[in-house]
């Protein structure tokens, strides 16, 4: 009788092997995921920071140098302020186009890499 098993004991064994060897690719392939996105988002935050301190040290050297020009660093700081506004205002108008269609592509290539789609 175990001749007559050994079949169906060697086919459930490879198919718990396929299963097995098809969650740890599940995993590898999550993990490669995050890791990238994490990687991005860090970077991401790093360059806003740098572009923050930028932003402020440009704005306050423009605050001194026309209020110098212009006699008043109330009314240069105002001008500054009014400017970025704008530019605040025209990224908010614009955040669709920057950002959605900018990062949906790239998370949507992170996950659903052209290595995975040539495997199977």
């Amino acid at each position: 009788m175990s001749g007559f098993t050994q079949p169906a004991e060697e086919l459930s064994r490879k198919a718990q092997e396929y299963v097995d060897l098809r969650l740890d690719e599940v995993k590898l392939s999550a993990a490669k995921g995050l890791s990238m996105s994490l990687s991005k988002l860090v970077g991401i935050v790093l360059i806003l920071g740098m572009a923050t301190n930028l932003v402020l040290v440009l704005s306050f050297g423009i605050i001194l140098l026309v209020g110098e020009l212009i006699g008043s660093y109330a009314w240069s700081a105002l001008g500054v302020a009014v400017l970025l506004g704008v530019g605040l205002w025209i990224l908010i108008r614009k955040r669709d186009t920057l950002f959605r269609d900018t990062f949906v592509p790239l998370f949507v290539g992170l996950f659903f890499s052209k290595d995975n789609d040539e495997k199977e």
